[in-house]
């Protein structure tokens, strides 16, 4: 099998002068890891569209139970990569929780996200959201409508419970972000204390993303935050509502990454390039001409060896729409992007705005420097590896010069605050300054002991 395919990778290769000579593959069978998300896109692309052929990669994909025996799989060789958190690759090199240097040269996507509630919450929130003209909510939705809730809750003797992905996912860190905009504290990590629950308004625990629905519908948990197509997915078994998507809660925000070992990218640097220009060009796809790919890529996503979720599941976030209330669909195009905004470039003021999120929420115990968070973010992303493999698309006539920023420092221009749901602007060149700025959240030398803030 493997020398056929091969063989149909040389023959293209034959037939087309940009494929007229392929890198000297250190290894080029090779397994990765997703999740059943829709934004694991780019790999179910590559491999349907030929693209890991063309490039000489005989490639498996295997869906994996859960985020930690995902990253555990790539950490012990069992994957050479995979479709990460964003998070994962920095928690790991800087040590908290599984330990390993891992590192990304391409960004899977940005947005993706929803948070949603359960009919119960919905219909006791609801008197506390505006409506527009034709009575339906105002979007975005603040955490706001939330409090009485909670109170409400809490007046019952009754814990409200949400669920997040993974300690260290975006999920955790916009559904900390939305309550906390609102007015909620999400709670606090220690040391001693790895719940995340410390100090809580509200208790947020793990779920792994295709149980949301079913665990929510048990009554479980009374929300969570999730990325497609499981907010939909509640939408259509009538069992929640989605409030606030994260396009809305921050503009374009990074979402996913590729992540990889930095042992298998210094020992097999060809490869590399090889299967970063693979999913640069799905990345290209998946967007191009105005998303005129998404129904096929829907189709492709549907099968039970990617996502499985029903087609019309997919196509409601991915082709350009999402629906919040039964029958309330509303147009936001950008709710999944894969290349276009430079989406696929690993910039460095993506990694520090998680690794600020772990810091104002107690993971990173300890104040760092700026210059830590910079040093940090440049050890796991590798915008050097992105751009060479960008440059030989180039050449090869597969790809556009124009859409790639050539001339980054690394640094995306700060998020202008209109773009974000609390009107908190977002420079990642200065992380500390970002932190303090934030009204809930350690900043400073602030420590969490105990059950207490210290500093």
């Amino acid at each position: 099998m493997k020398k056929l395919l091969l063989s149909l990778a040389a023959t293209t290769a034959m037939a087309s002068p940009a494929f007229a000579e392929l890198l000297e593959l250190e290894k080029d069978e090779l397994t990765f890891g997703f999740i059943k998300l829709t934004d694991m896109a780019p790999l179910a692309v590559a491999y349907e569209q030929g693209y890991f052929l063309d490039e000489g990669l005989f490639v498996t994909l295997e869906a994996q139970a859960n985020w930690k025996v995902l990253l555990d799989g790539v950490i012990d060789g069992q994957l050479d990569g995979a479709h990460m958190l964003a998070g994962q690759p920095l928690a790991a090199t800087i040590g908290y929780g599984t330990e390993a240097h891992i590192v990304t040269p391409f960004s899977m996507d940005l947005n993706g996200n929803g948070i949603t509630v359960s009919n119960e919450v919905w219909d006791m929130m609801r008197p506390n959201i505006p409506s527009m003209d034709d009575g339906r909510p105002q979007h975005p939705i603040s955490a706001e409508a939330l409090v009485p809730v909670i109170e409400e809750f809490n007046a019952k003797g009754e814990p409200f419970n949400m669920g997040m992905v993974f300690p260290v996912s975006t999920h955790n860190y916009e559904l900390r972000y939305w309550l906390a905009a609102g007015g909620i504290n999400p709670g606090y990590y220690s040391p001693e204390n790895i719940t995340g629950q410390i100090g809580a308004d509200v208790f947020l625990s793990v779920t792994p993303p295709p149980q949301m629905p079913a665990t929510l519908e048990a009554g479980t948990i009374h929300g969570y935050c999730v990325g497609e197509p499981w907010n939909q997915q509640a939408v259509f078994k009538g069992i929640g509502v989605p409030v606030i998507t994260d396009y809305q809660l921050w503009k374009n925000n990074p979402e996913k990454v590729f992540g990889l070992t930095a042992e298998f990218v210094e020992e097999n640097p060809n490869t590399t390039k090889a299967l970063t220009r693979a999913l640069i060009r799905a990345a290209i796809w998946l967007d191009e001409n105005d998303n005129a790919n998404r129904e096929a890529a829907v189709e492709i996503l549907s099968r039970p060896e990617y996502v499985g979720a029903d087609y019309e599941v997919i196509a409601n976030s991915m082709t350009g729409t999402f629906e919040f209330e039964k029958g309330d669909v509303r147009e936001i195009p950008d709710f999944n992007v894969f290349f276009r905004y430079n989406a696929t470039y690993p910039y460095y003021s993506d990694a520090i705005w998680y690794l600020t999120q772990m810091r104002r929420w107690g993971q990173i115990a300890e104040p760092q420097t700026d210059a830590w968070y910079k040093e940090v973010a440049e050890s796991v992303y590798r915008p050097d590896i992105y751009l060479e493999a960008a440059q030989s698309l180039v050449d090869d006539g597969l790809a556009n010069a124009q859409d790639f920023p050539w001339d980054s420092d690394g640094y995306k221009e700060p998020t202008p605050a209109a773009d974000i749901i609390d009107g908190i602007a977002y420079d990642g060149r200065f992380p500390n300054a970002y932190l303090e700025s934030l009204p809930i959240g350690l900043k400073g030398d602030q420590v969490v002991v105990g059950e207490n803030i210290q500093g």
